[in-house]
């Protein structure tokens, strides 16, 4: 049973789609694409991010295709702008994957400031995000901790808003828990935590803090093990989840007895 089938809570709905898994998972880094289809069953994710500029769909004639390993059928594609360095390359590439997929509006944004701390870009995204908005896309975004702009770019009508924990790849998990809180606080959107993400305990820290999803990629693909770490990060999702839900003890600065004192026997 996971935590969305439990009477405590409802599935993640995006872009009017309901989805029982909270983790999304990613398809570079992978031995192969077996592998990759491999990860993804044993992540129970329902959602799967494609960069569209590095992973054939299609547009590579007479190469091997992930849609021939991945059915879209079953699973959402994601197709992502990673490698995009400014608005009108990331509009672009999501045009491109309209076109590869008939018409598929779901995309993910993310425009990159450079190539050593591949720190979102927050102007060039919000430039992007507002002209695939308006160009009938259900935009789901990668951004930076910044509770401002997080909200900001919900106003602009992204379907999602996905700030990073830490830098992409770095493994490094939430540098900056209080700001996520403040993005939650103020969002009437699915947040989910974006990059940064090592093991499992970061995955659960992130859905302990109330977000609504964790997307990973470089976790899962370059474990020693990627599919049994897909298994993990599975259930460290859906144990944060719950843990939320339940809501933590408070924390205290002295001893609390597990046993009442008062009325003993003797």
């Amino acid at each position: 049973m996971t935590s969305s089938d439990t009477p405590f809570d409802t599935p993640l709905r995006i872009a009017g789609k309901d989805y029982h898994s909270r983790l999304i998972i990613g398809s570079g880094k992978y031995q192969s694409f077996q592998q990759n289809l491999d990860a993804l069953v044993a992540s129970g994710a329902e959602m799967i991010t494609v960069a569209i500029r590095r992973v054939n769909l299609g547009q590579h004639a007479g190469e091997p295709s992930l849609l021939e390993v991945i059915s879209p059928a079953k699973y959402t594609l994601l197709p992502n702008t990673a490698g995009c360095y400014n608005a009108a390359e990331a509009v672009r590439t999501c045009r491109m994957a309209r076109e590869l997929l008939d018409g598929h509006k779901l995309v993910k944004l993310e425009v990159l400031g450079d190539q050593k701390t591949l720190y979102p870009n927050v102007t060039e995204t919000l430039i992007a995000a507002e002209e695939l908005v308006k160009d009938g896309f259900d935009v789901m975004v990668y951004t930076s901790d910044d509770p401002l702009i997080a909200k900001r770019l919900e106003e602009l009508g992204c379907v999602a808003v996905m700030p990073l924990g830490a830098p992409i790849g770095s493994g490094l998990g939430i540098r900056n828990p209080y700001n996520i809180r403040m993005i939650l606080e103020n969002a009437t959107v699915p947040i989910i935590v974006d990059a940064g993400v090592g093991t499992a305990s970061d995955a659960a820290i992130a859905m302990e803090l109330g977000c609504h999803g964790v997307l990973m990629n470089t976790a899962i693909a370059e474990a020693r093990n990627p599919v049994l770490m897909a298994s993990a990060m599975k259930k460290a999702v859906e144990s944060g989840r719950e843990a939320f839900l339940a809501g933590r003890m408070p924390r205290r600065l002295y001893a609390s007895a597990s046993s009442p004192i008062d009325g003993t026997f003797f």
